[in-house]
């Protein structure tokens, strides 16, 4: 068995979860917005690959409650990914603001999941 353990990043985090409704709808919408791609497991899981390795999940459950950790996406182009997240469903929740650094924006999944990105430019 090949040693994968340079593929990660001692206390990094390294694979984020996100609780859904429905996975296929999930499914379109991330792959819409973001152009993520995935890994069945079944009807009610789909991993998230990353460039190198999965890097997350998408996991069905009968209720998504707001709340918890904040998950923070980077974009080259931030008024892209607001068109793009959009386009593909998503709400936004707080349109796009500046602050030391940068400029992000807070979206809603079609689960009701809130999500952000940010960008440098």
């Amino acid at each position: 068995m090949a040693d994968r353990s340079s593929q990660h990043t001692h206390h990094a985090i390294d694979y984020v979860e996100i609780t859904v409704r429905d996975v296929a709808a999930a499914k379109r919408f991330y792959a819409g917005a973001f152009g993520w791609t995935f890994m069945d497991y079944g009807p009610g899981y789909a991993g998230i690959r990353g460039a190198d390795r999965e890097v997350g999940g998408l996991a069905q459950a009968p209720d998504v409650e707001k709340g918890g950790p904040l998950v923070v996406l980077y974009s080259r182009d931030l008024d892209a990914s607001v068109a793009a997240v959009r386009s593909a469903g998503g709400k936004i929740v707080k349109a796009p603001f500046e602050f030391p650094g940068g400029r992000r924006f807070h979206f809603e999944d079609p689960s009701g999941n809130e999500l952000a990105v940010w960008s440098d430019a």
